[in-house]
């Protein structure tokens, strides 16, 4: 990959599940999200993006490789990624650019491996397999109770807070995810009954305000030298703890009501019924439930988009408004009861669908700025879009996304593609037991188009969903002979697909495209001749 000159830095902004449509510029009817509105107004809103796997580890994977699950092999959110997989940083540092992560990952290689290879594990190279390829800046993975805790010492959050005087053991845990009531009285963040309180910590050292002022800091440092920064927010992902005033900015007000209907309990899909049977799918199916946790949910999107709109403005006073690409996405959503389900895993477009804002400050942009792009685009097209705005060139043998700047720079007909796809491996899900699953069976894979969802379901049937007469996602039409045409050419995209997965990826593209017998003969090889 050559080096151009660069033509600026990346602000890659991350929130960790966070639902499309629960920004005010995709539609929501009560959360006001100004500072991201604004960024969408200087850039292109894509409505249709989608995550390579509505799950963390996995999606983030896909984002940071830009490849899919099946290819990167990231499927489960205990799953080391491969010694030899390369993300962001490795593309990017050849071309000049630091790369660095404030907030989270979840992405990691196996240190047992990186061990037996006799490698420094204090070494750059070995502390950035372990936060995504990024150098970790202030990783904070945001998921500290007592035995993760105690296993994962020395977090930089967990330092922080207890310089402030926060509690001495466990500061995460009992202060900044725990909420306190009127009397005093600590309510463990792990209940989401403790969601109607304010955290028991203050608003300015919230995980949210910490995140965002180190981000400040690394750009800061960074001098002259082009950057990429990862911004990752861990909320609003649970606990759903937000501190004052956000806690109850959205208490009083009517919250939108849960997308379901009783349909979707007659005769449900095996597996859909087994993530409906999940204890936090229980708890969201209560409207006691979704009242309490869905305000401070938008309470914690809230505090996102005014902290944002704090670097946003520190980036303008630095000038770096005029050459930084700025994206903001999220890795997967959250049902918040829709489809009486929790959590995310599943392929309705509230778990699997992403919001996806890219900002290029180029005049090149200029002509799209404040539009919104209906095109389908994946997680594996923001690698692509790094590279070529930095002024490298494609690496075909590995990237399976396509650079998503013709869309920017208003040349749509140059990006095509005609069906998305995310994938789940849900092996470490409750569900397994209640299907009565080997690990290996629990897979299931999603191909969409604008009007047809189709999952294919590695052990039972599959699943349809027509999006445009119904864009809810009520009524599996799988199983209705009238669609078998349907399923069979949605199976046919899935099909290639497959087939176009890069999984040779040990050679360098230009190398096997060069193959073959004149090759060899220049070697002195020569077969079959007389």
């Amino acid at each position: 990959m050559k080096k151009n000159t660069h033509p600026g830095n990346i602000l890659f902004i991350m929130c960790d599940q966070l639902r499309f449509d629960y920004l005010s510029c995709y539609g929501h009817p009560i959360l006001q999200t100004p500072n991201i509105d604004k960024l969408a107004k200087r850039g292109v809103r894509f409505t249709h993006a989608y995550c390579a796997a509505p799950i963390c580890a996995p999606s983030r994977a896909s984002f940071y490789s830009g490849r899919y699950s099946s290819s990167h092999g990231v499927l489960g959110n205990d799953d080391n990624a491969r010694l030899d997989e390369k993300m962001i940083a490795d593309y990017l540092q050849p071309l000049g650019y630091r790369s660095a992560v404030v907030g989270k990952t979840h992405v990691h290689k196996d240190l047992k491996e990186i061990s037996a290879l006799g490698l420094d594990p204090d070494s750059p190279w070995c502390r950035a397999s372990q936060t995504g390829g990024f150098e970790p800046y202030e990783s904070h993975e945001g998921l500290f109770p007592d035995p993760v805790l105690a296993i994962n010492p020395g977090q930089g959050y967990d330092t922080y807070l207890k310089s402030l005087g926060y509690d001495p053991d466990n500061p995460w845990d009992k202060n900044a995810n725990s909420s306190v009531d009127p009397d005093g009285n600590l309510h463990s963040g792990w209940l989401l009954r403790s969601s109607k309180y304010p955290a028991a910590i203050n608003e300015e050292h919230s995980e949210t305000a910490f995140t965002t002022r180190r981000a400040m800091d690394f750009i800061r440092g960074c001098g002259s030298q082009p950057w990429c920064l990862h911004l990752s927010y861990i909320k609003p992902h649970w606990p759903v703890i937000a501190p004052a005033p956000y806690h109850e900015m959205y208490q009083q007000l009517e919250i939108p009501s849960a997308v379901r209907n009783e349909r979707e309990y007659q005769n449900p899909h095996p597996v859909y019924q087994a993530f409906m049977e999940q204890e936090y799918s229980v708890s969201y199916s209560r409207d006691e439930v979704r009242d309490t946790v869905v305000p401070a949910y938008m309470g914690l999107i809230r505090q996102i988009d005014d902290h944002l709109g704090r670097l946003f403005d520190f980036m303008r006073a630095q000038g770096l408004d005029q050459n930084t690409l700025v994206v903001f996405t999220a890795d997967h959503g959250d049902y918040l009861g829709d489809h009486w389900l929790g959590e995310k895993d599943l392929f309705h477009d509230v778990s699997a669908k992403v919001p996806l804002i890219i900002a290029d400050p180029r005049a090149d942009a200029d002509t799209t700025r404040g539009q919104t792009c209906s095109k389908l685009v994946e997680a594996v097209d923001i690698l692509p879009s790094f590279i070529e705005f930095a002024g490298g060139l494609p690496c075909r043998e590995r990237l399976e996304g396509q650079s998503l700047l013709p869309l920017i720079h208003g040349q749509a007909n140059v990006f095509q593609r005609e069906y998305a796809v995310s994938e789940i491996d849900y092996a470490d899900r409750g569900p397994r037991a209640l299907l009565n699953l080997e690990p290996y069976q629990c897979r299931a894979t999603m191909v969409s188009d604008h009007h047809w969802k189709y999952i294919h379901h590695h052990t039972f049937a599959a699943q349809l969903f027509d999006l445009e007469n119904d864009p809810d996602e009520l009524i599996d039409l799988g199983q209705d002979t009238r669609y078998a045409g349907i399923c069979q050419e949605m199976q046919e995209y899935l099909f290639e697909w497959r087939g176009d997965l890069k999984r040779r990826c040990g050679l360098d593209y230009g190398f096997m495209a060069g193959q073959g017998p004149e090759r060899d003969e220049e070697w002195g090889i020569i077969i079959g001749r007389w």
